[in-house]
């Protein structure tokens, strides 16, 4: 549903703005309700999940028996401190400032469409992932298999 990538300002107001080409979409697949969530995997960014797709994760995390101290840290950073949020007039929805303040984003920023959510990264954090390369000590045997 959601692809690509595109720099976006955040206001004084911690808002950002959904871009026009995702709008549609977010209104129709998502009633115009997204939810905020740390990235659990990746220092920097946050993921935005439409709400369906939320409910679902959120189901599926919580399920995880909470006597292991990874599955309580994943309930943390999606369940625990996720943030429902809907856009506004003007297609913007407000970052929380403790959200943006965790993971450096402060005026600039890239929402990146990874298809079942947008992952909204802090400018630096983004350009130093696109910076890294992968080695052939990175890959999966999932990813030998790939043709790229």
């Amino acid at each position: 549903m959601f692809q690509g990538e595109t720099a976006i300002t955040v206001d004084d107001k911690g808002r950002v703005a959904i871009p026009t080409a995702y709008r549609d979409a977010v209104a129709r697949e998502c009633g115009n309700r997204l939810v905020i969530a740390y990235n659990p995997f990746e220092a920097g960014s946050l993921y935005l999940y439409p709400f369906k797709e939320w409910e679902r994760v959120r189901d599926a995390v919580n399920a995880l028996p909470s006597t292991r101290a990874a599955h309580r840290s994943l309930q943390l950073k999606l369940v625990g401190a996720a943030t429902p949020v809907e856009l506004d007039g003007n297609g913007r929805i407000g970052i929380p400032a403790s959200h943006r303040s965790a993971v450096g984003i402060e005026k600039k920023a890239v929402l990146l469409g990874m298809g079942d959510k947008f992952e909204l990264w802090s400018e630096q954090a983004h350009h130093a992932q696109i910076r890294r390369t992968l080695s052939d000590d990175d890959l999966s045997e999932h990813m030998l298999d790939l043709r790229l």
